[in-house]
C-alpha cells in the first residue's frame, strides 16, 4: 500500500508534547485569567489537581484538567476565541481524516469531532433531512432512509428522532451484500409510499459482522430512477481498518457521490469513549446552522453543542504518535490474526462469515456451544433465544495466545459431541 500523507505525520514525544503545550497556551487559562463571561471554568481542583507533576508530560490528560469547551464547528466560519488554541489541533485531526486517509480536496470539507459514531450519523440525516426540506420543499413523509438491515441501530434512532423512515434493504444471508434488486425493489416500495428523496447510509464495517456496502449498488438505481439522494458513510467501526488494505479503496471522497463520512476513534484507534469524528463536504454542514445560537461565536452546527476539546487532542496525539506507516503496521497484524483464526475455523468445519479486509469473524451461533461463547464474552447478534450469531473482534488486546485457546475449546467441544 502506497501512503501518501500531507498532514498525518510521526511525531516524537517531544514535538507532541510541545505542540499541545502551546495550544493550551493560546487558550483561555482559567487559572490565571480574569474571564469573566463564560459559563465554564477550569475542572474542579479539589478534585482533579492541577499541580501534579506528571501532567505535565502527558498530554492528554492535561488537556482533559484544563478543560476546553469545543462547542461549534471550528472548520466553518469563526468560533469561541478563547479556545482557539486547541481548535487549532482539531482542525489538523480533521485534515488528517477527511484529506489524507479519505482523499478530500483540502480545504473543501466541514467536520468535528463529536461524541461518538451515533451522533455523527444522526448529524449527516439531520443535515440531509434539511437540505431537502429547504432545497426542494420536501414535506417529512417525502424523505427516506435507505439502508441495509445490517445497519447500526444508531439509523433507526435517527429516523426516529427526526421523524423520517427507513426503508430497510435485505441482505444475502451468507455474504451479507446488498444486491441491486434488493436495492431496486426497495426504492419501489418508497416509491409507492409517496417517497421523493433518499438519504442512502452505506456501511464501512457493519457492527455485527463487518460487512462493507458496494455504493454503487445503492447509487446506480436511484440515477436510473432520477432520484435525488445524499449518501452518507458509516465507517464508524471499519474506518481506521478497512482503508488500510493492499487493494483500491473507492469507499472515501474520491467518489463523488459520497457527502459525508462517519469514524470513531474510541474503537480501533483506542482514544477515550465518546469520540467520533464527523466529515461532510463543503456546503452542507450549514443546513443545521442554529442560528438561535447567538451567545456563541460562529453559533452552532452540531448536535451536542458544547464538547471537550481533550477528545480532539487524544486523537491528534495517537495519529502523531503513529503515523500512517506505523498505524498500516499495527493493522497488518491484526489482519494477519484474524486470518489465523479463520484458518482454524476451516479447518474444523465451522461456518463463519469474515469481510476480508476487516477484522471482524461472525460464527453461527449452533457452532459454539453456550459455554464458550460465556467463556470469551462472545457477542450475540441478538440476547435472546432467536441468536444466530455469536462475533470475535480482533481489537489489539486478542493475542494469539487467547485465540489459540478458543481454538483448543472449540476442538474439545467437537470431540465430546456425539457423533
Amino acid at each position: 500500500m502506497e501512503i501518501k500523507m500531507n498532514y498525518w505525520k510521526k511525531l516524537t514525544t517531544e514535538e507532541r508534547l510541545a505542540r499541545v503545550q502551546q495550544a493550551l497556551k493560546d487558550n483561555v487559562d482559567f487559572y490565571k485569567d480574569a474571564s469573566l463571561g463564560y459559563p465554564a471554568s477550569r475542572l474542579d481542583d479539589k478534585v482533579f489537581s492541577n499541580d501534579a507533576l506528571f501532567l505535565k508530560e502527558m498530554p492528554v490528560l492535561s488537556t482533559f484538567v484544563a478543560n476546553p469547551n469545543h462547542i461549534g464547528c471550528h472548520t466553518f466560519g469563526t468560533s469561541e476565541f478563547a479556545f482557539k488554541g486547541t481548535q487549532a489541533i482539531e482542525r489538523e485531526v480533521l485534515s488528517m481524516i477527511a484529506v489524507d486517509l479519505f482523499k478530500i480536496e483540502e480545504g473543501q470539507f466541514d467536520g468535528y469531532i463529536s461524541p461518538g459514531g451515533t451522533e455523527a450519523n444522526v448529524q449527516a440525516v439531520w443535515i440531509y433531512r434539511n437540505e431537502f426540506i429547504k432545497k426542494y420543499g420536501a414535506n417529512l413523509d417525502e424523505i427516506v432512509i435507505l439502508a441495509s438491515e445490517d445497519t447500526h441501530y444508531s439509523i433507526p434512532k435517527a429516523a426516529n428522532l427526526l421523524m423520517l423512515n427507513w426503508e430497510k434493504v435485505p441482505v444475502d444471508s451468507v455474504t451479507r451484500e446488498v444486491t441491486r434488486g434488493a436495492v431496486r425493489e426497495s426504492v419501489k416500495s418508497s416509491l409507492s409510499q409517496g417517497k421523493k428523496y433518499f438519504i442512502v447510509i452505506v456501511n464501512m464495517g457493519t457492527t455485527m459482522f463487518g460487512s462493507v456496502d458496494d455504493p454503487a449498488v445503492f447509487t446506480e438505481v436511484l440515477k436510473e430512477y432520477q432520484l435525488p439522494f445524499r449518501l452518507h458513510v458509516d465507517g464508524a467501526y471499519g474506518g481506521f481498518v478497512y482503508p488500510f488494505g493492499d487493494f483500491e479503496n473507492q469507499i472515501n471522497f474520491t467518489n463523488p457521490d459520497v457527502s459525508s463520512i462517519t469514524i470513531d476513534a474510541h474503537k480501533m484507534l483506542q482514544a477515550p469513549y465518546g469520540t467520533g469524528i464527523f466529515v461532510c463536504r463543503k456546503g452542507l454542514i450549514e443546513n443545521v446552522l442554529t442560528s438561535e445560537a447567538q451567545y456563541v461565536e460562529g453559533m452552532d452546527l452540531t448536535l451536542c453543542g458544547s464538547r471537550s476539546g481533550a477528545n480532539a487532542v487524544a486523537v491528534w496525539v495517537i495519529l502523531t504518535t503513529y503515523g500512517p506507516h506505523k498505524w498500516y503496521e499495527k493493522i497488518s497484524v491484526i489482519k494477519m490474526r484474524t486470518n489465523w483464526l479463520c484458518k482454524q475455523l476451516d479447518q474444523l468445519g465451522i461456518t463463519y462469515f469474515r469481510e476480508p479486509e476487516m477484522n471482524i469473524v461472525t460464527i453461527r451461533s449452533e457452532c459454539v456451544p453456550e459455554s464458550i461463547a460465556q467463556k470469551y464474552t462472545l457477542v450475540p447478534q441478538s440476547h435472546d433465544e432467536s441468536n444466530q450469531w455469536y462475533k470475535i473482534v480482533l481489537m489489539d488486546h486478542v493475542e494469539i495466545e487467547h485465540l489459540k485457546d478458543f481454538i483448543q475449546d472449540m476442538v474439545s467441544s467437537q470431540s465430546l459431541s456425539p457423533s
